[in-house]
């Protein structure tokens, strides 16, 4: 190969030593039922050696619904921890160095308010700001095309994006402002190609929504990063990130003229398949998981996440967490992988299946341009309908044995082992309740509804929302009064499309 690491394309790695001089960041997702549980969580993660924090929250704090909504009614702290207050954050966040520890947080539709959250937390501990790092994941077009947590309709959710875009370079500068996801589009069953592509045009239009609003280049694309799906097909998903990473520093220099390496660099977070985690023979799961982190190492990863064997069950015990880690550290420390730099590199597989993805990609990509743009291929139902088709289509594979799941439909077995899952607390919702209605009572209604009235202000005009946000949570206001107060300017986004 004449190409070398750390030079553009950046199809070997984006650094010219990669793991030799720093190792990827483990990064383990953790977040269940309330703040005080989960800040637990952080600690044991924290104590056996992971290196930054990534939190996940629960459908209610995703959606802009405080705990004690009608629509959260069974959904408080289940698959996420929840975050209703600025009371909560405080908790959640006790006793984590916020001016040492990396923190990324997986939140789309409410990002703006968990970012000032945590923004409010930091100066209350008089951390300055500028020394802040971390990640939102921040990416709403994924959500309309595969996940579904959106809020409001795409040009304003674009909008609110590049405010934070804004807000960031200039107040977090260590931040990355949206980490751009292709992981629930794998999960949703797309293709690794389709990954590929709809993660990138997602890309484009990020960029092209903050040329619009009046950044350069050069001022944003360097704390934009990306967050991939790591399956099974071992081979094809190494070839698969370094396909990515070439594709898009093409598409950054060649479309959007930038002119600066760093923002050619295609960054990326990792986590195994989730989808791939099977019920039956939970303990399978660890070796799928193993070689699923190996492939993203292979790949290049800048960070990675690895899926606890029981989460095909319930959320994650501390013990399938500390094995999940375990298996990077196991990968860093024993298997030599490290130590060359791109090892897989000149291998004639790779190298045809890094061409051929990024062809395949490339070819979607302009699909995706002639109907003009992903927003337009969310609302006339194409990429949803791609992604439909390639998970019917695996689906009948599995159902035929052309696709073999061990377990699941070849070397099964009649009665499975009962393992120890995690349990969340029943009273845990009224508890949550409870606990809002105490902050509500606490605090100057007057104050919050200034706060409110000048959210709505600055989203009736061109203001940039941040500040107002920042207010708000400062002022106690809940995320559920913030998102509403939002809500009533822009609307909700309704799908409408016929499949």
């Amino acid at each position: 190969m004449n190409e070398l690491p750390g030079q553009f394309p950046f199809t070997r790695g984006i650094q010219p030593s990669m793991y030799r001089t720093r190792l990827w960041t483990m990064r383990q997702y953790a977040g269940f039922g309330t703040a005080e549980e989960s800040n637990k969580r952080y600690h044991y993660l924290l104590k056996h050696g992971q290196k930054g924090l990534s939190i996940a929250f629960d459908l209610p704090t995703q959606m802009g619904f405080d705990s004690d909504h009608p629509m959260s009614h069974g959904e408080v702290g289940k698959v996420g921890v929840s975050i209703d207050t600025l009371d909560d954050m405080k908790l959640l966040l006790k006793g984590i160095p916020l001016g040492e520890v990396s923190t990324s947080m997986t939140i789309n539709a409410t990002a703006s308010i968990l970012l000032c959250l945590y923004m409010a937390v930091a100066k209350s501990k008089n951390i300055p700001l500028h020394t802040l790092q971390g990640t939102i994941q921040n990416d709403i077009l994924k959500e309309y095309i595969a996940r579904g947590t959106y809020i409001y309709p795409p040009q304003a959710s674009l909008r609110i994006i590049t405010d934070i875009f804004k807000f960031c370079k200039k107040s977090l500068p260590l931040w990355n402002t949206i980490s751009i996801s292709g992981y629930h589009i794998r999960e949703a069953g797309s293709t690794a190609v389709q990954e590929v592509a709809f993660t990138l045009a997602n890309g484009i239009t990020y960029v092209e929504a903050a040329l619009k609003a009046g950044l350069q280049i050069d001022e944003f694309a360097p704390r934009l990063s990306f967050f991939f799906n790591v399956h099974n097909n071992f081979l094809e998903e190494i070839a698969k990130f370094r396909a990515a990473r070439r594709l898009w520093a093409k598409i950054v220099k060649e479309r959007f003229k930038a002119k600066e390496d760093r923002s050619l660099m295609l960054r990326f977070h990792a986590q195994t398949a989730g989808c791939s985690l099977t019920a039956q023979q939970p303990l399978n799961n660890i070796t799928r998981v193993t070689l699923q982190a190996l492939a993203a190492v292979l790949g290049g990863t800048q960070s990675l996440h690895t899926n606890s064997f029981d989460e095909a069950l319930s959320l994650p015990t501390e013990e399938a967490v500390r094995i999940a880690l375990r298996t990077q550290q196991i990968i860093a420390d024993e298997t030599g992988v490290i130590n060359t730099v791109d090892p897989v590199g000149g291998s004639e597989i790779i190298e045809h299946l890094t061409n051929e993805i990024e062809e395949k990609a490339l070819a979607y990509i302009q699909k995706i341009d002639e109907q003009g743009g992903v927003i337009a291929c969310i609302q006339n139902g194409y990429l949803q309908r791609e992604i439909q088709a390639s998970s019917f289509e695996y689906q009948k594979k599995v159902e035929a044995k052309e696709e073999i799941i061990v377990g699941v439909n070849k070397f099964t077995i009649e009665k499975e082992e009962k393992i120890k899952t995690q349990k969340i607390s029943p009273t845990l919702e009224k508890k949550q309740i409870e606990k809002l209605k105490k902050f509500k009572k606490s605090r100057s209604s007057h104050t919050v509804a200034h706060a409110l009235s000048q959210i709505k202000k600055g989203a009736a005009s061109k203001e940039n929302l941040i500040p107002a946000i920042l207010e708000a949570v400062e002022s106690y206001a809940t995320l559920g009064e913030i998102s509403d107060a939002m809500r009533e300017v822009f609307g909700t986004y309704k799908e409408n499309v016929t499949l």
